[in-house]
């Protein structure tokens, strides 16, 4: 670098010209440069571009501009944008796509720098359309022909003081609604303002609150009055482990029920296990004391964390009743992404906390996909040691390019893994909760992370002459010319299924997580190995070319159907159950598969996805309802740019919507919700369950593109999940019945206003518990659950605001005046702003306009 500096000073004197060192341009960029990403259009059809023939577009003015004089040329921006670009209008700039959602903006030939106040600008032109402010990405960076890198402080995400929540200083608040807030010129999606959230909230009041989450089967009282624990409870195991009560334990400690030697006795029996599902308990509280009846461990757990459920806050007491309970579906489970973006290790071992409180009893952990690769796999340390990390390195030798905004340091909170010790104290703490983690890795396609630690491998072993441990676990045939896509827009995310070191890849990798798992004494039961998305990779593969030469009952289109048989073949080997998504399985023959299989349904429900899960069960697999409609937790609350969330499936899943989702009747949904663009397709059942067919489980999944923090993820995790544990564990009266071949739809009136009337009853009950005891219960276990908005109207001069969980506080103020609380009826003069406040008073949620 020195040496650079000293031939531009040169240069300088033998032309007179004072030129400015690049990395110094950088850095004034870095710190300079104002950045502003303001969508201006969203689905466009007759204006966009003719590179766009069919479909819809949107349109985003880009404008760069800098307080002073910054010189020089020899610079590059880097910047994420989640949907694709197809054009660029400007005068100055010229923008590339690099992979993935990365993209490369230069100035164009006789752009010398920015003059201090004057606005550069470039109208990008993408794909669909951009309808939160989360999906444009934080972090651009500058860089430098020599490779030196910075953030562009302008673009660096900030807290806001009173809600904590994160927000985009470069990205420009929608305006003018009426433009940016359709997906297209037929969506119908009412935008969430507080006039449409206040009759959301309409029925939620003046109810008896539910007497626990998840609702219990049935409930007996078994005298009058209390049972005052204040002395605390002594244990007493007949036949149960205790490691079976110890999670239990610590939940009543949460309570405040204390552990004594002369407390309340509590008598915990392991009963036959005949007709007992298992998780299934009796708990009985009389004044005598507290019995739990159970076969199983898990069920001891459920009937502590039942009566850690009843103890009154503050007053360590419980009422006298039995309870006789068993859960709806044996696999009640959240999936969490980490391979797009990190979670912290603390998270993990909370969430597993709040799993066990609320009787799930799954967590599948997303370890790999395109973006990242999170766990240690001993023999490889390619994979954490480059695939852990996102950063300015084209070459990819240190780290995988930058993605969804990780900026180019390799040190964001994007980045990170779990180290063996790290996921064995996980799969400890979740055995000692009754609950079985998951193992994900996705393949062949979404292996992006894998792909290219393995070649970093690959140069490395063949640089020190090793050839054979070279190719030994390469997931790439280095002559492979096939060009294409994949969803995410990648050109190379997909392993070769037809080398065979991509099997003894994967047979590592099994045999790794299982002994992870073997050390903390929970054998690996399942692994889930994604299977879909997969788009088509080998077309100009040597390796597929003699494979399939050798294999005249293979075609080409049946690549990803034979790699998922060979490898769910592979892993049942091993004594472990394969897992995949329902896409994917599709692609394969039930007849080559093992007869054990764990099958995820997540098509949405306009889109199929009834006939998917049918025909998946049908094949006699387990089926895991995981429907985006209600289980994708990645989707916003509601239809509001200024919520977080993907809403390619749901514009609105709010904790009411996965409260009335109905898992055994998919089709039935179309006679009371929405698809993402407001419209309402009739269903039809067209390939019924077969008799005796039915689900096994239910999951709610989160995926990380926009979802970067610890505290965004129990964001979009809280409230709702408990709404998931009550679907997942009880199955509500007003639930319509599967009967196959049902058509479904505006016109049909199969859900009658009866079961209407019982759900919005039954909703009541569940926001009451959840307003005035779970959220409390959360706030103590500092779970930062997402405060709703304030639905709220102005009528004939006074102001009226409702919230969905009674127990939080509606405030109001008028301009810049102080916040006050908003009782019924107040009156007030011209628009005011409305803002709820948690129990406890620490956090408040985001505000909204209310005009007259």
């Amino acid at each position: 670098m020195k040496k650079r500096h000293l031939l531009l000073g040169v240069l300088a004197l033998m032309t007179g010209a004072v030129p400015v060192a690049a990395d110094a341009v950088s850095e004034q960029i870095a710190g300079k440069l104002d950045v502003r990403y303001e969508v201006t259009d969203n689905g466009l059809t007759h204006e966009c571009p003719p590179v766009f023939k069919d479909g819809t577009c949107f349109r985003v003015k880009l404008t760069l501009s800098s307080p002073i004089d910054i010189g020089g040329s020899d610079w590059a921006i880097y910047f994420s944008n989640v949907e694709p670009l197809k054009e660029t209008e400007s005068d100055t700039f010229s923008v590339s796509h690099i992979n993935g959602d990365l993209y490369r903006l230069v100035p164009k030939a006789g752009f010398t720098g920015f003059t201090g106040g004057v606005p550069y600008k470039a109208t990008l032109w993408g794909v669909g359309s951009v309808l939160s402010h989360y999906y444009a990405m934080p972090n651009y960076y500058v860089a430098d022909s020599e490779g030196a890198a910075s953030v562009i402080e302008s673009t660096v995400p900030v807290t806001d003081t009173e809600t904590g929540l994160e927000m985009l200083p470069h990205v420009v608040p929608f305006a003018d609604m009426t433009r940016l807030h359709r997906r297209s010129s037929d969506d119908k999606t009412p935008p969430a303002t507080a006039a449409w959230l206040y009759e959301r909230y309409g029925d939620a009041e003046g109810a008896e609150p539910s007497l626990l989450i998840p609702t219990p089967e049935s409930v007996t009282e078994t005298g009058t009055g209390w049972l005052d624990l204040t002395s605390g409870v002594t244990f007493h195991l007949e036949g149960v482990a205790e490691a079976d009560v110890a999670a239990g334990r610590m939940l009543l400690e949460r309570a405040g029920v204390k552990a004594a030697h002369t407390g309340v006795p509590v008598t915990v029996v392991r009963t036959a296990a005949e007709n007992r599902t298992q998780g299934a308990y009796s708990l009985t509280i009389s004044g005598d004391g507290i019995r739990v009846d159970t076969a199983d461990g898990e069920g001891a757990q459920n009937a502590l964390a039942s009566l850690a459920g009843l103890v009154m806050p503050g007053e360590q007491r419980v009422p006298l009743l039995a309870i006789n309970d068993a859960p709806r579906f044996a696999f009640r489970g959240v999936h969490l992404d980490l391979a797009r973006n990190f979670n912290s290790k603390s998270f993990i071992l909370a969430l597993l906390d709040q799993m066990a409180t609320y009787k799930l009893n799954k967590l599948t952990l997303q370890l790999s996909d395109d973006e990242g690769w999170r766990i240690e796999v001993p023999g490889l340390p390619e994979l954490t040691d480059i695939g852990s990390k996102r950063c300015h390195d084209a070459a990819e030798d240190r780290c995988l390019l930058p993605q969804l905004g990780a900026g180019p340091d390799g040190e964001g909170v994007s980045d990170g893994y779990l180290s063996v010790a790290d996921y064995v104290e996980i799969i400890e703490a979740a055995k000692a909760r009754h609950i079985e983690v998951i193992p994900f890795f996705d393949m062949p396609g979404h292996a992006r992370a894998a792909i290219v630690a393995m070649e970093a491998r690959y140069r490395r072993l063949i640089a020190e002459g090793d050839t054979a441990r070279a190719v030994a676990y390469r997931l790439r045939d280095g002559e492979d010319r096939t060009v294409y896509k994949s969803i995410q827009h990648y050109n190379d995310n997909t392993v070769n299924v037809c080398l065979p070191s991509t099997y003894a890849f994967v047979s590592k990798l099994v045999d790794e997580v299982a002994a992870m798992h073997a050390q903390a004494g929970q054998p690996l039961r399942t692994f889930h190995l994604g299977a879909d998305e997969t788009p088509g990779a080998w077309h100009a593969s040597p390796a597929c070319a003699r494979l399939l030469e050798s294999r005249p009952d293979l075609e080409e289109e049946g690549l990803a159907g034979y790699f998922i048989e060979t490898v769910s073949t592979m892993i049942a080997a091993k004594g472990i159950t394969p897992a995949g998504w329902g896409d994917g399985l599709a692609d394969t023959a039930p007849e080559r598969m093992p007869p054990s299989v764990k099958a995820f349904a997540w098509a949405p429900v306009f889109w199929g996805g009834a006939d998917n899960a049918h025909k998946l069960a049908n094949n006699g697999w387990d089926l895991i309802v995981s429907t985006p409609d209600a289980l994708y937790l990645d989707a916003p609350y509601s239809a509001d740019p200024a919520e977080r969330g993907y809403n390619w499936a749901s514009r609105h899943t709010d904790t009411r919507k996965v409260f009335s989702f109905m898992p055994e009747n998919l089709p039935s949904h179309a006679e009371h919700w929405a698809d993402s663009s407001g419209q309402a397709p009739d269903i039809a059942d067209d390939v019924p369950l077969k008799p005796g067919v039915g689900f096994a489980g239910l999951q709610a999944q989160l995926w990380s593109e926009t979802v970067r923090t610890d505290a965004q993820a129990a964001y979009m995790l809280f409230p709702r999940l408990l709404a998931v544990a009550e679907r997942a564990w009880h199955r509500a009266p007003w639930e319509l019945s599967y009967v196959p071949g049902r058509t479904y739809g505006r016109g049909t009136a199969h859900f009658r206003e009866a079961d209407a009337r019982k759900r919005a009853e039954d909703w009541a009950r569940f926001a009451l518990r959840l307003g005035t005891r779970e959220l409390p219960r959360l706030e103590a276990s500092s779970i930062q659950y997402r405060i709703p908005p304030v639905g709220a109207v102005i009528r004939d001069g006074k102001l009226w605001c409702r919230l969905p969980f009674p127990g939080l506080m509606a405030e109001y103020r008028t301009g810049d005046g102080i916040w006050q609380a908003c009782e019924p009826g107040v009156a007030v003069s011209g628009a005011v702003k409305v803002r709820a406040r948690a129990n406890d008073g620490a956090r408040v949620g985001r505000s909204l306009i209310v005009t007259p």
